[in-house]
């Protein structure tokens, strides 16, 4: 085993021992770094609680670790090659493609829920070099392709193990390689969820169709998910399948947006000692600011978050003031989160089609420009694996005071938009992003409704997770005032050099 127990602590220990059984009796010894062909009857689900910085995407990245050692293959989002009878199998999962790129950032392959769900549809003549390249296979000799190009996909393979990015450097397209998707037809053998409180009981029971073996990392403090009564998916689970990390690690590094996350735990902490906790912290440490105005440059790419929609939709018209953006178009540099897809059912492939390039509801975007075709939309999706897309789009601008939406321009269908210089602290549950802007004047009004949900008072759900979407600072705005954007918007930051602008079968058909 490649990671000592001496490096955990006490509950990670426990945790790591009871999880290497539970792999155990599914074939799979991690202590041995050996596997056996799996066995039915074994299937079951565990979950691994604990709150913001208690260690639980490192017991998820060493597990996944030890996991690699003994043998057992990872199933990501980039390519899943033909199965071999004796393989055993390991999937990553986040529900989002922005909570799963956090974890690819700390080295782990992670890949939504909805991507091991389906299962894309390969060009049979391409495949033939994803599978070489992978080491499956023979270098395959491909109509169209000379050994040039083969040889940049090779090199690319080598540096950046990415069959996508390997197949663009030779210049192949998404829509080359992946011709469809379909749902899933064979079962997978463990699976690691992690945002598991953002589950809902359909997610949960397509997983457990899928991985007879299912471990969740959850945290009880954030928010259930709308429409299940304050319950998280795990809360059903028997006593002995609930592993609990209770040690801050992330704490003993004096992380004071982590110290206030966790003060919110005192059940008599009222919201206006809560306020004066920031403001103290803020004078202490300059990683949480006390802000009087919302920062306008800041909301391009990190949203304000907020509890009501009225607060949400009145600061979106702001922002697009302060950037002159006209009435009747976006400017290039406007973000966007996606509402979901609206499709008839007959249209099921281009849905599936829409989803795999990361357009599933919540995926956080930056609106390029206009597409080739009527209707639709360059886009940025934040997280995905092949980041640039053009797609039909409906764009949805909701406005003060009004009932109905405006709508600057729209697909006769598509994926729909709406914008995401704001978003609820619902919504951003799951991301993370350097820097978050969080609106006090709106927890104080959860605060003097009065709500619970679980027993807890939802003002203070909501500010632990809108206050842990900060990884390196915090900002607590105080008042409802915006400052003016110091340059206009841009998309510079957003270049992807390596490949082309991948297109939704649609716009290619």
């Amino acid at each position: 085993m490649s990671v000592p127990v001496t490096s955990y602590s006490e509950d990670q220990a426990e945790a790591f021992d009871r999880l290497a059984e539970v792999f155990r009796s599914a074939g799979v010894d991690i202590e041995e770094s050996v596997t056996t062909p799996r066995t039915e009857g074994q299937s079951g689900a565990v979950a691994v609680i604990g709150k913001a910085g208690s260690g639980k995407t490192m017991l998820l990245a060493r597990l996944a670790e030890a996991l690699t050692d003994a043998g057992v293959d990872t199933v990501s989002g980039d390519y899943e090659g033909r199965r071999r009878k004796d393989r055993r199998t390991l999937a990553i999962l986040a529900p989002t493609n922005k909570a799963a790129s956090v974890l690819r950032t700390r080295g782990v392959a992670a890949t939504t829920i909805h991507r091991i769900l389906y299962t894309p549809i390969y060009d049979p003549e391409y495949e033939k070099i994803a599978e070489w390249l992978v080491g499956n296979a023979e270098r395959p000799e491909i109509e169209g392709l000379t050994d040039a190009a083969l040889d940049r996909a090779e090199n690319f393979f080598k540096q950046a193990r990415s069959v996508p990015g390997a197949l663009a450097a030779a210049g192949l397209k998404g829509s080359d390689f992946i011709l469809g998707w379909k749902r899933r037809e064979d079962p997978l053998d463990i699976g690691f969820v992690d945002e598991a409180s953002m589950l809902d009981e359909r997610q949960f029971e397509d997983l457990q169709e899928i991985f007879p073996t299912l471990v969740l990392f959850g945290d009880t403090a954030q928010l259930a998910p709308v429409n299940q009564s304050g319950s998280m998916v795990f809360d059903g689970l028997p006593e002995p399948r609930k592993l609990s990390l209770s040690r801050i690690h992330r704490q003993e590094l004096d992380n004071p947006i982590l110290d206030l996350a966790h003060a919110l735990g005192d059940d008599d902490l009222s919201f206006e000692r809560f306020e004066r906790m920031v403001q103290d912290a803020a004078r202490a440490d300059d990683r949480v600011l006390v802000d009087e105005r919302v920062d306008a440059g800041m909301m391009a790419r990190s949203p304000v978050l907020v509890w009501r929609n009225v607060t949400r939709i009145r600061l979106i018209h702001a922002f697009r003031t302060a950037y002159e953006a006209p009435p009747d178009a976006l400017l290039p540099g406007e973000p966007l989160i996606c509402d979901g897809i609206e499709l008839p059912l007959k249209h099921r492939k281009k849905r599936l089609d829409l989803e795999a390039r990361g357009l599933i509801k919540g995926a956080q975007v930056v609106y390029l420009g206009p597409g080739r075709k009527t209707g639709f939309s360059r886009l940025h999706v934040f997280g995905a694996p092949d980041p640039q897309v053009s797609a039909a789009s409906i764009v949805k601008i909701e406005m003060p005071d009004a009932d109905e939406p405006f709508i600057p321009f729209a697909a006769n269908m598509g994926a729909t938009f709406l914008h995401g210089a704001a978003v609820t602290i619902h919504k951003a549950q799951g991301s993370q992003w350097p820097e978050v802007q969080v609106f006090s004047p709106d927890l104080y009004a959860a605060s003097r409704a009065g709500r619970t949900e679980a027993g807890i008072a939802l003002w203070k759900r909501l500010a632990y997770v809108a206050i842990t979407r900060a990884e390196e600072r915090l900002h607590w705005v105080t008042r409802y005032r915006l400052a003016r954007p110091s340059e206009p918007l841009t998309t510079a930051d957003l270049a992807v050099p390596a490949a082309p602008l991948s297109l939704t079968a649609e716009e290619t058909s």
